[in-house]
């Protein structure tokens, strides 16, 4: 076997590996969203659990071009909500004497400590601080 050849069957195995792996990925996700779905009844659960049994992969196909558009709306549902981008912005400081300020209080209720009080003044004027 020279290296050509090797060297085709070694990359044609990678994809091989590949292929079976995001075909099981995708029967997982089929299956799990086709035993989460609690409109579709058990009968019909079942006929399409021996269809993706039977044909894996033509099964799959046809269960996300049929019902893609509930298996998202499913896996949005269980993300919950996204914050929009603006949502949260750190509040501007108003000025260096109250960063200060506030640190000081902080360090004051021992709430921080010497070092972390001389970091924030740093911030606040400016400069770096390494410690």
């Amino acid at each position: 076997m020279d290296f050509f050849q090797w060297t085709f069957t070694w990359i044609l195995w990678v994809f091989e590996a590949f292929i079976w792996v995001a075909t099981l990925m995708i029967l997982f996700m089929v299956i799990v969203d086709l035993f989460r779905d609690h409109t579709l009844r058990g009968g019909w659960k079942a006929v399409w659990l021996i269809a993706l049994l039977l044909f894996p992969l033509l099964g799959a196909l046809v269960y996300i071009i049929a019902r893609g558009r509930g298996m998202v709306a499913r896996w949005a549902a269980d993300r919950g909500v996204v914050p929009e981008q603006d949502d949260w912005k750190p509040a501007a400081s108003s000025s260096p004497a109250d960063d200060i300020a506030k640190a000081k209080q902080l360090l004051d209720e021992g709430t921080i400590t010497q070092g972390e009080f001389d970091a924030l003044k740093s911030k606040a004027l400016g400069k770096q601080f390494f410690g």
